[in-house]
């Protein structure tokens, strides 16, 4: 990742607070994933209805313990239903999490105090309960149907909600 300093514009107001998704560099867009790991999870969509299932059970590239890609680069080569999160996406998904950085700031929000941009250290997402660190299991060697075995609630939860 690139050197993000200054993270104050001259305005002394960070540049989440500044651009709008679509005027970030690249750098700046990749530095506001907080690492929670919530979007490697899959989900399940009823065609009817088009609502969301959460499970815990995480995509086979996400590290349990960093909740980061085991092969960032490559992942979409490695899982091909794999979404990268560009613009277009971030503008059309309905399930991103309610504490996901780009969709706080695709809706005007500001980031939750755990942010690694606000607090500093890409630890507080963990110590505040919003990653999924030690709460999935691995798609590794696991059947699609058998997904609905696993639901979960908290991924789509915001558990910060008024506290920022």
């Amino acid at each position: 990742m690139d050197d993000l300093s200054p993270l104050r514009d001259s305005g002394n107001r960070p540049f989440w607070q500044e651009k709008t998704l679509a005027e970030m560099t690249p750098s700046e867009w990749e530095s506001l994933c907080d690492g929670c790991g919530r979007c490697c999870l899959n989900k399940l969509e009823d065609w009817d209805t088009g609502e969301i299932a959460w499970t815990h059970v995480a995509c086979r590239l996400l590290d349990g313990d960093t909740c980061r890609c085991k092969d960032y680069p490559n992942r979409q080569a490695t899982v091909p239903d794999c979404i990268g999160l560009t613009l277009a996406e971030v503008n059309s998904i309905t399930w991103l999490p309610p504490t996901c950085a780009y969709r706080l700031i695709r809706d005007g929000e500001d980031l939750y105090w755990w942010h690694h941009l606000l607090s500093g250290d890409p630890e507080t997402v963990h110590a505040a309960g919003i990653s999924v660190r030690g709460r999935t299991i691995s798609e590794e060697g696991m059947e699609t149907d058998d997904l609905e075995e696993h639901l979960a609630d908290w991924p789509g939860e915001d558990p910060g909600a008024g506290v920022r």
